[in-house]
């Protein structure tokens, strides 16, 4: 956010400041919509694909492919049919991924880790808890499903 000091006038007349002021909001609020890129998990890289939500509201899940000789394939993003409400446009963040204790080369969406009392101390620790609100939805959400209480 850009603060500008109350102290340092652009013009002489006051009017025309907040005149100023107000239109430079304007443009930062319509500007960034402008230069914001679409979320398409498919063109999403492996280190950006886990725990990602589309511009159109659904979860990326990285995908491991093998070859036709069977050969280890290479990574890629897909989008899954799980569709998120409140979030879009959302790729997470390294801080939550570190203190929620995720793996970004997670492959597909599982609730396995929900079984791990190490995993769900992390989740339900005020660091990914109060600031990673995608990771605790996608959680929540997983264990719901599975009638798991967290």
């Amino acid at each position: 956010m850009l603060v500008i000091p109350a102290h340092v006038p652009f013009t002489s007349n006051h009017g025309d400041q907040i005149f100023l002021s107000l239109s430079f909001c304007v443009f930062l609020n319509t500007g960034l919509h402008v230069f914001a890129a679409e979320i398409v998990c498919e063109n999403l890289s492996k280190e950006e694909c886990a725990f990602s939500i589309s511009s159109a509201g659904k979860r990326c899940v990285l995908e491991k492919y093998t070859g036709n000789d069977g050969e280890e394939g290479e990574f890629k993003c897909t989008s899954s049919e799980v569709e998120v409400e409140r979030l879009s446009e959302w790729i997470e963040i390294e801080e939550c991924i570190q203190s929620c204790g995720l793996d970004r080369n997670s492959v597909g969406i599982s609730s396995d880790s929900l079984l791990d009392p190490q995993f769900t101390a992390k989740l339900c620790a005020s660091p990914c808890f109060d600031n990673c609100p995608n990771v605790v939805d996608l959680y929540f959400n997983l264990a719901a499903g599975e009638g798991i209480d967290i």
